[in-house]
């Protein structure tokens, strides 16, 4: 227990003030902790529901005992310091104003509109009671009574399609189309160019010219853009694209309207664009289009079910003038979706992918689904929209596993580009670079046959007694140290020598599983108890409580590779398996995400 009381680490907003400091005061301590299970976001609290601190780090760089919380600095110190009422109330106020109006606004029979304006009201007080309650989660608290009462699945659906459909009938207008086409002499320099320099300047003309729409609310909002002349979109072109991200974006894209040495071209990206406002997805369709046809790939992120105005999956699928804009775009549809299904779809000829994040709000990873989890850890960077976003992501300390970037609205109706750098400690393995490691290993299984070697893949617990990761890999090494000892002309693959800083399981089970569907495999041995035994006799130490009785079977990893070995023998018949009755590897179901160890045991040992 004192182990984990050590650090007194700050976790500091970006502001540089300190709301809360651990392990200082049992009173705060419990506090925070109150803040988690109040607001239902801790895992232990609602394992069902809440992501695990592994799944949480695909997403964020979180250090030490440092949890996420899906809220601003802000907003987190207000709560945590218990000294800010004004503010707290303001905010909460605006969602019981949101929440009213929409009540007031859906709701025709008096009766019931006023039943439904008390019982909200409340159980709003019962809620702020405590100020604890981040905003958004009490509003989303509200927002489902109102649903569930009503059985209105989404209240502001006609809205929603109203807007696309003006945004769509203004892009797809004589006057729009004519604008973005317009080219005069001065928009290319003046200058003699070659036809690569003029492809990069019409490439970053388009763009511009783009990004100047996506905060033009009046092409959605109402019907005034029936009325825009050529004249108007050419105003509007003209619009600044401004922030401290503005030439990161432009760069990230590789579209920078020059050529030069330093400049290596278009490198295409796996891109995770966050759609937020219906109407306003239609103008980020055009540039996702744009993006595709020029190689990127597109994973377009939207809500899992109604958030008011947001753009959701349902919309994606119902809304007629949507739906055909994403008519040859791929749906991902599984919520729990495995790393090798998601490189598989990531391969595909789709450059057009379209996925929920999981949850009814703005921003909150710590209820994105596990498919979400895993994509977002295998893009390239991350394109937010809007201000709701911006709040998130960047009005918090958090640094993430991906850049970040975000478009919204600044002063005088300017496109304001923000950019947050990923982490620099964080380690990403692309599936390329993955692949590149199996390949090596193979390569080194392929000399060993042509010596005329055995060669043999060792399967044992590296992970899944949670906490022993170190003592796993060496009793895994003193093993093996053994039998290369013992055996003559055998090549004994050894897993734990090939782990490497910051791979997860997620990383290791897909390298490995192309190592192991090689076919150069001749004898698949898994750890026994009597191996554990014999490596705590070689270390002369007695076999610690924790192993005794343990072998393969434990593993939620060795259970995944019994089922490929299975499989692998039936295209190989030569090769053997050694160790544990295969009928027995039948107690470990899945990992938890970006575990090593199986989802439940992290439920018993905090249990």
């Amino acid at each position: 227990m004192n182990e984990t009381r050590k650090s007194k680490q700050t976790f500091a907003p970006a502001d540089g003030a300190q709301p809360y400091v651990p392990n200082v005061s049992p009173q705060k301590d419990a506090w925070y902790t109150a803040f988690f299970i109040e607001n239902h976001i801790d895992h232990f609290a609602f394992p069902q529901h809440v992501a695990t601190s592994e799944q949480i780090r695909f997403m964020v760089y979180t250090e030490d005992e440092e949890r996420y919380y899906p809220c601003s600095d802000r907003m987190f110190k207000a709560i945590m310091s218990r000294n800010q009422p004004d503010f707290l109330q303001r905010k909460y106020g605006e969602v019981l104003d949101r929440v009213l109006k929409l009540i007031h606004r859906m709701i025709d029979d008096p009766w019931e509109k006023d039943y439904l304006d008390a019982l909200i009201r409340i159980k709003f007080e019962h809620e702020i009671r405590d100020e604890i309650m981040i905003p958004s989660r009490l509003e989303k608290r509200l927002i489902n009574i109102f649903l569930n009462r009503t059985q209105i699945e989404d209240p502001y659906f006609c809205e929603k399609g109203m807007r696309n459909l003006r945004a769509g009938g203004a892009l797809r207008s004589t006057a729009c189309r004519n604008a973005l086409n317009m080219l005069e002499v001065e928009d290319l320099g003046g200058t003699h160019r070659t036809l690569t320099e003029t492809r990069e300047v019409l490439r970053f003309i388009e763009l511009k010219r783009l990004l100047a729409l996506t905060v033009e609310t009046s092409l959605w909002i109402d019907d005034n853009a029936v009325l825009f002349t050529e004249s108007d979109y050419i105003r509007l072109f003209k619009r600044p694209v401004t922030g401290d991200g503005a030439q990161a974006l432009f760069d990230f894209l590789g579209i920078r309207g020059k050529e030069s040495p330093e400049n290596p071209g278009l490198v295409p990206k796996k891109i995770l664009w966050l759609g937020d406002e219906s109407g306003e997805i239609m103008v980020d369709l055009v540039i996702i289009r744009l993006l595709a046809r020029l190689g990127h790939k597109i994973i377009v992120g939207f809500k899992e079910g109604a958030v008011y105005t947001k753009v959701d999956l349902d919309d994606a699928h119902s809304d007629e003038t949507l739906n055909s804009e994403l008519d040859k775009a791929y749906f991902i549809r599984e919520k729990h979706l495995g790393k090798n299904e998601l490189v598989d779809i990531l391969r595909s000829d789709y450059n057009i992918i379209v996925i929920s994040d999981g949850t009814r709000e703005n921003v909150n990873l710590l209820l994105a689904s596990t498919a979400f989890a895993r994509l977002f850890k295998e893009v390239d960077g991350v394109i937010s929209r809007g201000p709701d976003q911006k709040r998130r992501f960047f009005g918090s300390h958090f640094q993430f596993t991906q850049d970040l970037f975000n478009i919204s609205a600044g002063e005088d109706n300017a496109v304001v580009v923000s950019f947050k750098p990923r982490h620099p400690a964080v380690i990403k393995y692309t599936y390329s670079e993955l692949e590149e490691k199996a390949k090596a290993i193979i390569e080194e299984m392929r000399a060993a046959k042509q010596k005329g070697m055995t060669v043999m893949f060792y399967s044992g617990i590296i992970g899944s007694i949670p906490g022993r990761l170190q003592m796993a890999k060496k009793i895994m090494s003193v093993l093996i140290d053994h039998l290369r000892r013992e055996y003559a002309l055998t090549f004994i693959i050894n897993p734990s020598e090939h782990f490497e800083k910051g791979m997860d399981a997620d990383d290791l089970m897909y390298m490995w599983e192309i190592v192991q569907r090689s076919g150069f495999i001749d004898i698949w041995r898994f750890q026994t108890y009597e191996d554990i035994v014999q490596a705590f006799r070689i270390m002369e130490s007695k076999v610690p409580p924790e192993w005794v009785g343990k072998d393969a079977t434990f593993s939620t990893g060795c259970t995944k590779e019994m089922k490929i070995a299975l499989d692998v023998q039936k295209k190989h018949p030569e090769m053997q398996i050694a160790g544990p009755a295969k009928e027995k590897f039948m107690r470990r179901s899945e990992y938890g995400v970006g575990m090593f160890y199986d989802q439940r045991l992290a439920d018993i040992c905090q249990g």
